[in-house]
């Protein structure tokens, strides 16, 4: 059985595809965290629920979703080339 590599982001960037990105859960409460107030006005997310980031490869933080294949499907939408990573 061949053992599991993990990446680094610069690892992950070192790929050279600008075009791939990476999808991967996150918690509501981290996405909270990061967003503005005047922002939040009227957002109603649970901050226990599990969203899907879409990350480039430098790992910034593109779009959030609420499921995977949603997720997915606008990395495809936007002619980037999703992955999935734990």
């Amino acid at each position: 059985m061949t053992p599991m590599m993990m990446m680094t982001k610069e690892d992950f960037r070192g790929l050279g595809a600008p075009d791939l990105v990476y999808v991967r859960e996150i918690r509501a409460s981290d996405v909270l965290a990061d967003v503005v107030p005047e922002e939040s006005k009227g957002l109603k997310i649970d901050p226990k629920a599990t969203l899907f980031a879409v990350h480039a490869a430098d790992g910034e933080r593109l779009a959030v979703m609420m499921d995977r294949e949603t997720a997915f499907a606008a990395a495809v939408a936007h002619e980037l080339e999703p992955v999935s990573v734990h």
